[in-house]
């Protein structure tokens, strides 16, 4: 074993460099590499999380598997240490290629296989098994450069790998995605693995390659760039080509935000579409459906002031605003782009009415559970019409937590509304919102209304169930929560009268003609119920 080591670090001698620049090099290689591994791993739980859901689902699969992967690739290793130089290059090209690749590849499984779930785990297996063979091979060839004991170079690519990880975690939601997207920055990320794979092999560990070697990591580490730059240069007829796959072809509006990605389709009440992370989260035709019942059962009361919790697409502010006697109307809505949107989009804003246009309203970007701790405001109506709560990353907006801030917001005789998902289809999460809200100190009435009529055919939804706004793949029902303060000794809503726990055709026409009185000048007539609606479907 000495010998063995002795002999090791004799190559230092054949080395291009001194052995301190040696081994810098060879630890500047160690953390961008790790920095690409790490955008690699995050790309992955990012994309499944947008095209399957349930994030910590994705997140857990994902790492689970990879960290299982670098395991048998650290065995797998064993064998190359003899060939240890260019063992690494070949590693690192083919982990750029597929890395770089992957998001791409899953993209397209999902467009036009409509299934990604094992795209996702052979990518996660495959990466993690290269990246798991790095360490042992830098390993040796970190020995090769100094004169180092075993301990002291453990510590030193440690070292450099967890910095290099931080780097890589950092850059990716605050440089990647926002300056480049998800597939251009995968793309780019193999790129640049690539390059600085085969510099360090292919400059400072030149003399230990022969002619045939030195000219496969060429050709390898240039047909891999060649492919991730070609891919680039083609990523947005492919982007336009999959979308059209997923969401049909009316797509008009794609934009990545710094909060989802946004798309908007058809130009008509019969073809409006708007998606969220992929999700259907209003469908012209039967919007009014969800919208009307989620905002009519909590005006009947005390109504001047009016906090709406998301729906920036201001579908939910246009029934707020159809009462004369609403004074302020308050939109706190996480993602600007939306807002943006329903002010200027001619097909949408034309669907809410032009409520953006009513100075009643203020529009607000802020996450609602942040902003409900800093406000000192208070409300008679609160709207929840927040993402569907199965999405895991609108979970802390359905917590006993943030309807206590609510709670706390709500004037003596206010009211509270929650889209909790359909019941039917989901009753469990219906139920767990309910008692959230109760858990909040709120009394509850639970209710729901039928969801689209049997016929309907919706806008492409090929990226699954959607929230309020009625999204998603025609639910049985939408379900809601109304609450209120407490009021002592009675056990109902303190303020209000009682809401039956599923609105049929009659109450639902009370609501439309109350709400018919009450609508300002100009404004379409509620649509609550909708005889013609029914014919056509």
């Amino acid at each position: 074993m000495i010998d063995q080591q002795v002999s090791l670090r004799g190559g230092a001698a054949r080395l291009p460099v001194r052995p301190r620049t040696g081994r810098f090099l060879v630890l500047a290689a160690v953390f961008v590499c790790a920095a690409c591994g790490l955008v690699y791993e995050l790309e992955l739980v990012a994309l499944a999380s947008y095209l399957i859901g349930d994030s910590v689902t994705q997140a857990s699969v994902v790492l689970s598997v990879m960290v299982f992967a670098m395991g048998i690739g650290s065995l797998l290793a064993k064998r190359l240490r003899c060939h240890a130089a260019v063992g690494f290059g070949l590693i690192e090209a083919a982990l750029a290629l597929i890395g770089g690749s992957s998001a791409l590849v899953l993209y397209a499984s999902f467009a036009w296989l409509g299934e990604s779930r094992h795209a996702l785990v052979g990518f996660s297996l495959a990466i993690g098994v290269l990246i798991g063979a790095e360490i042992p091979l830098l390993m040796t060839l970190i020995q090769r450069v100094d004169r180092q004991d075993a301990g002291g170079a453990v510590a030193d690519l440690f070292a450099a790998d967890y910095v290099g990880a931080l780097v890589g975690g950092l850059a990716f939601p605050f440089l990647l995605l926002p300056m480049l997207g998800q597939l251009t920055g995968a793309l780019f990320t193999g790129a640049v693995n690539a390059a600085a794979g085969g510099a360090l092999v292919l400059w400072v560990f030149r003399r230990d390659l022969t002619p045939r070697s030195r000219q496969l990591l060429v050709l390898a580490n240039l047909s891999v760039i060649a492919v991730l730059a070609t891919a680039t240069f083609l990523v947005d007829d492919f982007e336009r080509a999959a979308r059209r796959a997923v969401y049909g072809d009316q797509v008009r509006v794609a934009v990545q935000t710094g909060v989802q990605e946004v798309v908007l389709t058809g130009t008509d009440r019969d073809s409006l579409g708007l998606y969220l992370d992929g999700r259907l989260r209003v469908s012209a035709r039967d919007e009014h459906r969800y919208h009307e019942a989620l905002v009519h059962p909590a005006m009947n009361g005390p109504r001047a002031r009016v906090l709406v919790l998301g729906g920036g697409d201001g579908l939910a502010a246009r029934e707020v605003l159809r009462y004369r006697d609403v004074r302020s109307v308050t939109v706190v809505e996480i993602d600007p782009a939306v807002t943006r949107l329903a002010r200027t989009d001619p097909a949408l804003s034309g669907l809410n009415g032009h409520a953006y246009r009513d100075p009643r309203l203020t529009a607000v970007g802020a996450d609602a559970f942040t902003w409900l701790r800093a406000d000192r405001h208070r409300y008679d109506v609160v709207i929840s019409d927040l993402p569907d709560p199965g999405v895991t990353a609108s979970t802390k907006l359905y917590s006993a937590e943030f309807y206590g801030l609510v709670a706390e917001a709500l004037a003596p005789r206010g009211r509270l509304v929650v889209h909790a998902g359909p019941p039917e289809a989901r009753p469990r999460t219906f139920w767990t919102v309910e008692a959230s809200v109760r858990a909040g100190g709120l009394a509850t009435r639970p209710y729901r209304i039928p969801g689209r009529p049997s016929g309907f055919t919706a806008s492409p939804d090929r990226l699954g169930g959607g929230g309020g706004g009625g999204g998603g793949g025609g639910p049985e029902d939408w379900g809601f929560v109304l609450a209120g303060a407490r009021a002592v000794g009675e056990p109902g809503l303190g303020a209000g009268a009682p809401v039956p726990r599923s609105l049929g055709e009659s109450e639902l026409r009370d609501g439309a003609r109350a709400a018919e009185r009450l609508r300002l000048p100009g404004q379409v007539p509620s649509t609550l119920i909708h005889p013609r609606y029914w014919e056509e479907a």
